[in-house]
């Protein structure tokens, strides 16, 4: 590992052992390879939660509700007027037998009329059943619409401390997959259950209507279908959470695989990550597998239920019609009310699987909208003009309270100088700068700019004050000019080209077919390394800041483009406060002041030739990288 995010790994590190530590519950679950299925401990409120999320469109689901009740009532009438038609022809055939006239005997204009209604009724309810999931549609949209906002509005006001200690992969799967998830079990379950709901309660009071006896004996079903539901749901539930907990984890990994695919051919690991690929995906294949076989066991005993009912309702109905006491149609009409009260049952034990799934997903999108965020911040107005005077009073920080990191460490960068950092890995540079731009929350001491304490700034201004260049040049798909113009919104092409020739990235640029409207991808693998490099450097440049922090920020690029960059640094720093995280001492020589940091606290400070003629830290660590040894002056 490159030793200049060294800080960043012990961050990591220590993170992980209090992620360990941690009970598990929302704060503390994380998905990990190891971790055993957790059953959801949260449903009832994650269910209420997420029905809260339609909260601002009442509007639709009022009239999502209004045309389900229509859509019910006309689909439950459609069997009683068929019945109708039954009894007019059934009547007509027993004229008949009994001597009537065949012309007298079945009336065939009042059959028409009953069929055409018949008719009018079902196409009507399933025009009102297909109005419905339109609007249906564009509300569980609209809300999706909203929480992928949250999501997105809840990442920018996360700190960095979070974001570091999650797996990238299960990150974008909650926000990704899981929203996709919550869209469709949404989009099902509101549908079904309003649907199902109105059409059991309207057949059921149909089947009153028409007779208690038959209706009582098909009731004897809804006990049986609701254990059945229970004691499925109950078994499915851990499996659906360790199914998306499983998945995030996958999508963990491959994310990781994929970005360091080359390193992964140049060791030749291949095997160990197709192995560790295997094991994941086959926890996946056995989570999904056990909730959807479980689950599943719901619609063949709802439909052996549903056909024990047939059985039962068409005996006690053909006795009924024996004795006189009931018309055949009424029994046809009751038959088709048993199906279709048996499928409304189906539908609301199917609909438990999608809610199930559902919920486990809007659980873990609510783990991460519940994540602490960065503390308040009130605006102030008008941001101040920075001077560039940097002062660390008594600071004091750690990742963990057990494990203290920089302690009582106090120095001051006066404007315009520049302040090179520089010591073994994990000592606690990059912590320090990171400490200086607010991405971490101090636990003793302050940090000044211009005598004004950086807690009390809002994180924009302060930021806006500073520009960054790390060692690891990152860039977004677009054009190199784009990609510059990243520093500064507001600048022109000649703004651009002036920061590009600064930093000499106009040199290469120029060699492009399509110069600085050249497309590069968003790992900007299309360009060189030391090229990704200069183009962030030319973007620090162009955002013309008061503070510069550089963390190790030629590290990519040739000696002789170093050379270049060193000089166009020089011009750069010559008006603006510096801090400068080095591990070629050979690029800080010239800076004002040099701190030598170990173990999070300044062992040396002075400049070049300062800590060179005292032979400490500084001295053995510039040897170092020599092969003839530099030495110390008396």
């Amino acid at each position: 590992m490159s030793s200049d995010k060294a800080d960043e790994k012990l961050a990591r590190e220590q993170m992980q052992q209090a992620r360990s530590a941690a009970p598990p519950g929302p704060a503390g679950r994380m998905a990990t390879a190891g971790m055993p299925a957790e059953k959801s401990e949260n449903f009832g409120a994650s269910a209420r939660r997420l029905t809260g999320q339609l909260g601002p469109e009442r509007a639709g689901v009022v009239a999502i509700l209004v045309l389900a009740v229509t859509s019910m009532c006309l689909s439950v009438a459609g069997p009683k007027i068929l019945g109708r038609a039954t009894n007019i022809v059934f009547d007509g055939i027993r004229g008949k037998s009994n001597g009537v006239t065949g012309k007298a005997g079945i009336d065939i204009d009042r059959l028409h009329h009953v069929l055409f209604i018949a008719a009018g009724v079902y196409l009507v309810s399933v025009f009102l059943l297909w109005l419905q999931s339109f609007l249906l549609a564009g509300v569980v949209q609209r809300t999706m619409f909203r929480m992928r906002a949250d999501v997105e509005d809840k990442l920018h006001r996360l700190p960095l401390q979070y974001v570091d200690t999650q797996p990238r992969g299960d990150l974008l799967s909650r926000v990704t997959n899981d929203i996709d998830n919550i869209s469709q079990s949404l989009q099902q379950s509101v549908s079904m259950a309003l649907t199902s709901t109105l059409t059991l309660v309207g057949v059921l009071g149909m089947m009153l209507y028409i007779s208690w006896l038959l209706a009582l004996v098909a009731a004897i079903t809804v006990p049986l279908s609701i254990y059945i539901v229970k004691l499925v749901t109950s078994r499915s539930r851990t499996r659906f959470m360790a199914q998306w907990r499983h998945t995030g984890v996958l999508n963990a990994h491959v994310e990781e695989v994929f970005t360091g695919h080359a390193l992964v051919k140049a060791f030749g690991r291949q095997p160990e990550v197709e192995h560790r690929f295997d094991t994941e995906n086959e926890k996946l294949y056995r989570a999904s597998f056990g909730a959807q076989s479980i689950s599943g066991a719901i619609q063949p005993a709802m439909t052996f239920l549903s056909n024990l009912n047939y059985v039962a309702i068409a005996v006690v109905g053909g006795l009924k019609v024996a004795s006189g006491t009931m018309t055949l149609g009424d029994v046809q009409a009751f038959i088709q009310y048993s199906r279709q009260f048996g499928m409304p049952l189906s539908q609301l034990a199917s609909m438990a699987n999608v809610l199930q799934s559902g919920v486990a997903s809007a659980e873990r999108v609510f783990e991460f909208l519940d994540a602490p965020e960065e503390t308040a911040e009130q605006s102030v107005g008008e941001t101040v003009e920075a001077l560039g005077r940097v002062e660390f009073a008594d600071v004091s920080f750690s990742y963990r309270t057990d494990k203290p990191l920089i302690e009582h460490l106090s120095l001051v960068a006066e404007p315009g100088k520049t302040v090179a950092i520089v010591g073994p890995t994990g000592a606690g540079k990059t912590t320090l700068v990171n400490l200086l731009m607010r991405f971490y929350e101090l636990q003793g001491g302050s940090i000044l700019l211009d005598g004004r304490n950086i807690a009390s700034m809002p994180r924009a201004e302060l930021r806006g004050h500073m520009g960054m260049v790390l060692q690891d040049a990152w860039l977004f798909g677009g054009t190199i000019r784009d990609n510059i113009r990243y520093g500064d919104p507001d600048a022109s092409d000649a703004d651009v080209t002036a920061a590009a020739k600064a930093t000499y990235v106009d040199r290469f640029v120029r060699t492009l077919p399509h110069g600085y409207d050249t497309v590069i991808d968003d790992s900007g693998s299309n360009v060189s390394a030391g090229e990704r490099q200069l183009i962030t450097i030319a973007r620090a440049f162009l955002a013309d800041p008061t503070i510069l922090i550089l963390d190790e920020a030629t590290s990519s690029v040739d000696t002789r483009t170093e050379v270049l960059i060193q000089r166009a640094m020089a011009a750069l720093r010559s008006r603006r406060t510096s801090f400068v995280i080095a591990h070629r001492l050979s690029t800080i020589r010239d800076a004002d002041t040099i701190l030598v940091m170990d173990a999070g606290r300044i062992v040396e400070q002075g400049t070049h030739i300062e800590l060179i003629a005292r032979g400490g830290a500084y001295f053995a660590l510039y040897n170092s990288q020599f092969a003839a040894p530099v030495a110390a002056v008396a």
